[in-house]
């Protein structure tokens, strides 16, 4: 019984010590710093420059940064000579969500193309063996037999075999060159 009781006044303690830890302000200093701290930034920082403020910031808090920061329609002072300009705006997570799924769409649609352009290759390069080897055949003067509609065999003439020659040719030719 004992041991439940220290276990759940330290459970507490625990549970109050985090709380204070999550007291953080986290601001943008003139230079183009974050600045981390358990206290609220100086006065005068604009509240578009707080990137977080504890749970616990009342109004008056904020009211100091809006008091400090120019109303609308005013437009800030002009900042000192050695002052840097503010860094661009990070682009929130729906914007590099987007451009990272433009990346992966542009990726996936270089790569279907690469592969076709392979299997083009390939293909062609198939064509081109065979009708190069036909060449060959023709060039050859080996009798060349064929089957008709009838299914009846036939040999080409040397008028045919010069015929397909020149035609195997010049798709040749046009196609592979």
């Amino acid at each position: 019984m004992n041991q439940r009781i220290t276990r759940l006044v330290l459970a507490t303690a625990l549970i109050a010590c985090t709380s204070l830890a999550q007291a953080q302000w986290m601001w943008v200093n003139e230079k183009g710093v974050k600045q981390l701290s358990d206290q609220p930034p100086p006065p005068g920082t604009p509240a578009n420059r707080i990137l977080k403020a504890p749970r616990g910031a009342g109004p008056v808090d904020m009211r100091q940064q809006q008091a400090a920061a120019p109303a609308e329609g005013e437009e800030a002072a002009p900042a000192a000579a050695g002052d840097a300009k503010a860094p661009p705006p990070k682009p929130t997570l729906a914007e590099r969500n987007a451009d990272y799924n433009k990346r992966q769409k542009a990726a996936a649609e270089s790569a279907a193309k690469a592969a076709e352009e392979a299997n083009r290759a390939s293909e062609k390069s198939k064509y081109c063996s065979s009708a190069k080897r036909n060449i060959d055949l023709l060039e050859s003067g080996v009798r060349i037999s064929e089957v008709d509609s009838k299914g009846e065999r036939g040999f080409l003439t040397d008028a045919d075999r010069a015929k397909r020659l020149q035609e195997d040719r010049s798709t040749y030719d046009k196609t592979c060159k």
